[in-house]
């Protein structure tokens, strides 16, 4: 039995599903093809802007005085040393800091932070939203019917959690009722999952769901045509695919999720042979 057959078993979809033969058309409108290695597309950065030069102001003798800069705010000064503080932490200093952090309202509302799990070198990181129910009670990502279906995912890749993959959340703490992070929540917990990827230093990055990958990228572009583009994360290719929990409700999307794994271990493998 093909790898692809077996992944397919495993998340349920019946054996006669199977990817009907290619037909001939052009291949910008056939989003359902994996990229093969030689052609596997990067999404290009924005184009800078290049600023017009600006005339030199000609001196009055009547001008007022040039009025000084203002002074950043205090509590975006805080911010930003609270950023650098983080940026410079290692495993145990950082793990300490979020087991501890109070810089948000999901303190007041948390059982347990939930830091991450696997292999702190990993070749492979992927990262999910935020904590649900079951991740605050045990203090892990994606346990629960979601993180079975997703170890499964992995298993097919031959990946495990413990063992040569990481897997952290945008989050570190529960949103309360499973709502949707907020924007001062993010800006928050944010720096501890950019430290946990400098220190990390993966191969790629697999994004699991709408707004991890929203929230990554700083877009908000649907996940739809996020997916089937290798994109970057400070110089890290990243590739999005679907949220574990969505597949249990969306079956059809299954082999699309499959598609996905497919290209990032394409690009796992580029990003090998160019080490």
């Amino acid at each position: 039995m093909s790898r692809r057959a077996q992944f397919l078993e495993v998340l349920g979809i019946p054996t006669e599903w199977v990817p009907r033969t290619p037909v001939a058309a052009p291949a910008e409108a056939r989003s359902d093809v994996v990229a093969q290695p030689a052609a596997i597309p990067v999404a290009e950065p924005p184009a800078a802007v290049m600023a017009a030069p600006v005339a030199a102001a000609v001196a009055h003798p009547e001008a007022p005085p040039a009025v000084p800069a203002a002074a950043p705010a205090p509590e975006h000064a805080a911010q930003a040393e609270r950023e650098a503080a983080i940026a410079a932490m290692d495993w145990p200093a950082l793990e300490a800091a979020v087991a501890g952090c109070t810089a948000c309202g999901l303190c007041q509302t948390r059982t347990n932070t939930v830091f991450g799990v696997g292999a702190r070198q990993a070749e492979w990181m992927l990262v999910g939203e935020a904590p649900g129910e079951n991740e605050d009670l045990q203090g892990e990502p994606f346990v629960g019917q979601a993180g079975k279906l997703l170890d499964n995912m992995l298993g097919a890749l031959g990946l495990a959690r413990g063992r040569n993959v990481f897997i952290a959340n945008v989050l570190k703490c529960r949103p309360p009722g499973n709502r949707n992070p907020e924007a001062e929540e993010v800006a928050q917990c944010e720096p501890f999952l950019r430290r946990q990827i400098a220190l990390v230093r993966p191969r790629v990055i697999v994004v699991l769901g709408r707004f991890a990958a929203q929230s990554l990228l700083r877009t908000t572009t649907p996940i739809g045509k996020l997916r089937g583009t290798v994109h970057a994360y400070e110089g890290i290719p990243v590739v999005v695919t679907y949220h574990p929990a969505y597949l249990l409700r969306t079956l059809t999307d299954k082999a699309r999720a499959w598609e996905d794994l497919c290209l990032a271990r394409e690009v796992h493998d580029r990003a090998g042979a160019g080490a």
